[in-house]
């Protein structure tokens, strides 16, 4: 979980990640944002990302990105 916050901090680090729960849904992410962060994502925790994945609900919030983590790298 550091290594996503730290990712998401280096795509905006004016959001509080801990407690935000709408990333996608209030717009605090663009879809240039979401694009590099499915990439660094997929090459940081050797994780493929598809189309099934790709729903606001894995992306409005870090403990959600986390969760999706979780099950596409089988932990």
């Amino acid at each position: 979980m550091e290594r996503l916050l730290e990712i998401l901090n280096e795509l905006h680090d004016d959001i509080d990640y801990e407690t935000e729960t709408k990333l996608v849904d209030d717009k605090l992410f663009n879809s240039f944002d979401l694009i590099t962060l499915v990439a660094e994502l997929s090459d940081e925790f050797d994780i493929e990302i598809t189309a099934k994945e790709f729903i606001p609900e894995n992306f409005n919030s870090a403990q959600a990105l986390w969760q999706m983590i979780q099950e596409l790298s089988g932990e």
